[in-house]
């Protein structure tokens, strides 16, 4: 029986996910949890599994289009009893779609369902380098039919081979049997020709005529996908919270000295604990002495919610935009674990398999500019999220020590709050006790 499967609700509340590409096509048999398509949010790539097990009778939507939550995005010739799989929708007993929220269904059955290996009409003694030199005239020989397995790559690998024209069954077929990363993609593109796609997509907005030719004096990229939800929530926190930024220039000599003593101790060896690691568990002890700075204003409600942990989220810049996801429970962790805890949410997000559930929630943020070389700015609060923390640049000055002029390490903190929570004096109090512990580490036994 035809059954349809909407888009389900992602995560957060979110209303709408753009069709990165499908992994099935009509007429293919899915199993139970196997996955149909990458969808991608305004906060991470997801990987969409199968409600139900049968055949695929039809899809509502082509990639790149963008369906809203609940409505049609495929439709199954769902195998099993009428009455238990599938059943009439009009009966009153219709059994309820289930609510994966992005990670799956629960199995009715026992077992594993195996991976799929997709299959593609092709000619199984043709030359890979005929399809490389004209892949969009070269056609399959009548008849002949094998069993080729997906490419494996991460969702923004996949998305970058989209957006550069290339297939990554050519890449596979180069490269062997291993993960296909953004480099084997580049360098593929730029050995076919492909790359050219790239350039018309990232063309600066005045391109330089050649020989006279006419100029392409505008790019228009579609807004959606993470810069798309960024936008709106800038926006809506830029006109909700009253923002003021603190500014504290801080020597950060005394940590940057027991950061290479740390480097030394082969016990921390497999700790990448760096000056970030150090501010953000000064910011974890400083929260706990100004608690208006972990609370959220609750309009609604017409309460302010303080929060008795820290969800301390962390700015990552990604090929698909900012995203901030969130370290659970901060205020627990040790300065190892705390390092190891950032060193894992950079790699993820690098890698773009950050989950919706990951970029939930945050009582608190850090954005580490200072990578970029920046000294300062006046960073946005993310929405609900009463302070937020830029780090600058570390660098080596002239600056006032013991009486004299001395070379030190210094760098620039700039905490911007929502100051129907936060006083000034209560901002100023709480950057006072981030740099303390950053100019003398040994401070931050005197908090709790």
């Amino acid at each position: 029986m035809i059954t349809e499967f909407r888009l389900p609700d992602l995560g957060e509340g979110l209303t709408e996910a753009e069709v990165v590409q499908w992994l099935v096509a009509p007429g293919d048999a899915v199993a139970l949890n196997q996955t149909l398509a990458e969808v991608e949010t305004a906060k991470a790539v997801v990987e969409l599994p199968s409600p139900y097990e049968g055949t695929v009778a039809s899809l509502h939507a082509d990639a790149g289009q963008t369906v809203a939550v609940g409505a049609p995005l495929i439709a199954f010739d769902v195998v099993g009893d009428d009455d238990t799989t599938a059943p009439d929708a009009g009966a009153a007993g219709e059994k309820a779609q289930p609510n994966l929220v992005g990670y799956g269904a629960a199995p009715a059955a026992a077992g594993r369902p195996a991976r799929r290996a997709r299959r593609a009409v092709a000619d199984p003694v043709a030359d890979v380098a005929v399809l490389e030199a004209a892949p969009h005239d070269a056609r399959p020989t009548a008849h002949v039919e094998t069993v080729v397995e997906r490419p494996r790559s991460t969702p923004p690998v996949r998305a970058h081979a989209k957006r550069l024209g290339v297939d990554l069954v050519l890449v596979a077929a180069e490269i062997g049997d291993r993960v296909i990363t953004r480099d084997d993609v580049d360098a593929y593109a730029a050995r076919t020709g492909a790359a050219s796609v790239a350039t018309a997509a990232t063309a600066t907005p005045h391109t330089v005529p050649v020989d006279g030719g006419p100029a392409d004096r505008e790019v228009r990229i579609p807004i959606r996908g993470v810069r798309k939800h960024t936008a709106a929530a800038m926006v809506e926190s830029a006109f909700t919270a009253p923002h003021v930024t603190v500014f504290h220039t801080v020597d950060v000599t005394a940590t940057m000295d027991l950061l290479a003593s740390l480097r030394d101790d082969r016990s921390l060896a497999e700790h990448r604990i760096g000056p970030l690691a150090v501010i953000a568990k000064a910011v974890c002890l400083a929260l706990g002495r100004t608690p208006g700075l972990n609370s959220r204003w609750d309009e609604a409600a017409g309460e302010i919610v303080q929060f008795g942990y820290v969800d301390l989220g962390i700015a990552a810049a990604t090929d698909r935009g900012l995203i901030v996801p969130n370290i659970r429970e901060a205020q627990t962790l040790t300065l190892p674990a705390l390092a190891d805890a950032i060193t894992e949410l950079a790699a993820t997000a690098r890698a773009g398999r950050t989950s919706p559930a990951e970029l939930a929630g945050g009582t608190f943020s850090i954005s580490n500019i200072g990578v970029f070389g920046v000294d300062a700015g006046t960073p946005i609060l993310p929405p609900g999220q009463s302070g937020i923390l830029a780090v600058g640049a570390v660098r080596r000055q002239p600056w006032e020590y013991r009486g004299e002029i001395a070379l030190r390490q210094m760098l620039t903190l700039s905490l911007s709050f929502d100051h129907r929570l936060v006083d000034g004096a209560e901002g100023a109090r709480f950057l006072k006790d981030v740099a303390d512990v950053l100019e003398e580490p040994g401070r931050a036994m005197l908090l709790r």
